[in-house]
C-alpha cells in the first residue's frame, strides 16, 4: 500500500478497529433499560408536566443518572440548564355566538394579551378544523405556525377532542420570557354552530414568569473537542388528566420516557467506551408538549456551526411500521446522517428508514427542528406508528404497553450507527438552512 493510500484510508481503518472492539461489548443491559423507563413512567412522577412541580422529580432522577455515569454537567455547576418563560393565565373568559354563551368545554382561548375583545367585525383571521381533518395535527400546526390572531371554528364532531384539549391547556398559555404578551398571536378555538351571524369573545389575562429546565451533560472530546454531537429526547409529558376508571396519570411511557431512557443509556455507554474524539452532549428537553421550549432554548444557545450531528429520540417503545429492528428517521434525505449510520450497521439485521409520514412534516415538528433549520444534520429517530397509536396522550401510555426489546435494539443500533461520527472518522452532510 503506498503512502498516499495509507493516509487516505487511516480514518476508515481506525473506525474499523474501534468498531471491531465496540461490537464485542455489552451496549446496554435490559434490566437497566427497564429500571430507567419504569422510574420515569411511574405514577409517582405524576405525568411529568412541564408547568407542574412534578417535573423536578424527573429532572433530579435524570441528573443523578448522569452523575452516577460519570458525566460532567453541561452548565458550569449544574446538570440543569435553567431558563424562564412567561405563563399567561386566563382569569375571565367567555364566547357568545348569536348572543348565546358557549359551554366552557366548547372553546379554548389561547390569549397573550391583557384584555381580549373580538367580534365578527374584528380584523382577525378566520379558520376551520373541518370534519375529516386530523384534529391534533391541525391544532398543533395552527398554534405553532400560524402568525396571525385568529378564531378557529371546530367541527362539532371534534367536541370530545376539544374538551380534552381544554383540560390539557387548563386556561394558561406559555410564551418565551423575552417576548411581550402582545408579540404572540392569540388563538380562539370554538365549536362551530349553525348560521353564525355574530360572535363575541372576551378574555382577561395576567402573566407570571416561570422557570423551566433542561437536564444536560457532556463527555468532552479529545482531538475534536470543539465539534459537538448531540443526543436528545424530551422528558416532559402532559401530567394529570380526568380519570379513566381509577387512573388519572398520563405516564408517558412511550412519549417520551422511552427516548429519554435511550439517551441516558447512550450517555453511560459512551462514557465507559471513552472513544469519542468529538464532544458528546446529552440533553433531556423540557416543555416539548407545550411548544418545544426546552429544545428551542438549547438550540438557540449553542453554536450551530459546531454541531456536527443531532440524534433526537422520540417514542421507540414499539415496532415501527417497518417491523422489528427498524427505526425511521425524519428528514432522512435532508442529510446523509442516516446513510452513514446504516453503513456502520453492515452485517446486522437493523435498518434505518425514511419517515413514512411525510404529510405530517415531522422533520420540523420535533425537538430537532431549530438546529435543522440552522443547517445541522439534526434528525429525530422514532418507531411510533402515529396513525395507529391509541395510547398517545392518554393514561394508557404505560410501561406494560411497551416492548423493552424494541427499545434495547434501537439503543444498540444508534450506538453502533454513530460510531464513525463519535470518533471523528465520519462527518455527515449539512442540512440546507431555512434562514441565513
Amino acid at each position: 500500500m503506498n503512502a498516499k493510500l495509507l493516509r487516505w484510508s487511516f480514518p476508515l481503518l481506525l473506525q474499523l478497529v474501534v468498531y471491531s472492539t465496540f461490537t464485542t461489548a455489552q451496549i446496554v443491559e435490559t434490566t437497566d433499560v427497564k429500571r430507567i423507563i419504569s422510574t420515569l413512567a411511574d405514577d409517582d412522577m405524576r405525568g411529568r408536566a412541564a408547568l407542574s412541580p412534578d417535573i423536578a422529580r424527573a429532572a433530579n432522577f435524570i441528573a443523578e443518572e448522569f452523575r452516577q455515569g460519570g458525566l460532567q454537567p453541561y452548565a458550569e455547576d449544574s446538570y440543569r440548564q435553567t431558563f424562564e418563560v412567561t405563563k399567561v393565565f386566563t382569569e375571565d373568559e367567555s364566547i357568545k355566538i348569536n348572543g348565546k354563551a358557549l359551554k366552557v368545554d366548547e372553546f379554548i382561548i389561547l390569549n397573550n394579551n391583557p384584555n381580549l375583545s373580538w367580534s365578527q367585525d374584528s380584523e382577525i383571521e378566520v379558520m376551520e378544523i373541518s370534519a375529516g381533518d386530523d384534529f391534533s395535527e391541525r391544532f398543533r400546526d395552527i398554534v405553532r405556525n400560524n402568525p396571525n390572531h385568529g378564531i378557529i371554528w371546530v367541527d362539532p364532531s371534534f367536541a370530545p377532542m376539544l374538551a380534552r384539549f381544554k383540560k390539557i391547556f387548563s386556561r394558561e398559555n406559555v410564551i418565551p420570557k423575552q417576548a411581550s404578551v402582545t408579540d404572540n398571536p392569540s388563538k380562539v378555538f370554538a365549536i362551530k354552530k349553525k348560521n353564525i351571524k355574530s360572535f363575541q369573545v372576551e378574555a382577561r389575562t395576567v402573566k407570571e414568569d416561570f422557570p423551566l429546565f433542561n437536564v444536560a451533560a457532556i463527555i468532552p472530546g479529545k482531538s475534536k473537542a470543539d465539534e459537538f454531537v448531540v443526543f436528545s429526547a424530551h422528558y416532559d409529558h402532559i401530567g394529570i388528566l380526568d380519570p379513566v376508571g381509577k387512573d388519572s396519570v398520563a405516564n408517558g411511557a412511550d412519549d417520551d420516557a422511552s427516548g429519554t431512557t435511550a439517551m441516558i443509556a447512550l450517555a453511560k455507554h459512551f462514557k465507559k467506551e471513552n472513544i469519542n474524539e468529538r464532544t458528546l452532549v446529552f440533553v433531556a428537553f423540557t416543555a416539548e408538549e407545550i411548544g418545544m421550549f426546552g429544545s428551542k432554548y438549547f438550540s438557540n444557545n449553542i453554536d450551530a456551526d459546531k454541531v456536527i450531528a443531532m440524534i433526537n429520540i422520540e417514542m421507540i417503545g414499539k415496532d415501527s411500521k417497518f417491523g422489528p429492528n427498524t427505526l425511521y428517521v425524519t428528514g432522512y434525505h435532508h442529510s446523509n446522517l442516516a446513510e452513514l449510520m446504516q453503513e456502520n450497521l453492515e452485517g446486522t439485521a437493523f435498518t434505518f428508514h425514511p419517515d413514512p409520514y411525510p404529510k405530517q412534516n415531522l422533520f420540523y415538528r420535533s425537538d430537532n427542528a431549530v438546529l435543522a433549520a440552522l443547517g445541522v444534520p439534526a434528525h429525530t429517530f422514532s418507531t411510533s406508528q402515529i396513525d395507529k397509536d391509541e395510547y398517545y396522550h392518554t393514561v394508557k401510555d404505560e410501561l406494560s404497553t411497551l416492548d423493552i426489546r424494541n427499545i434495547k435494539s434501537s439503543i444498540e443500533a444508534i450506538a453502533k450507527g454513530v460510531i464513525g461520527i463519535v470518533t471523528g472518522a465520519q462527518t455527515p452532510s449539512r442540512v440546507e438552512k431555512l434562514t441565513d
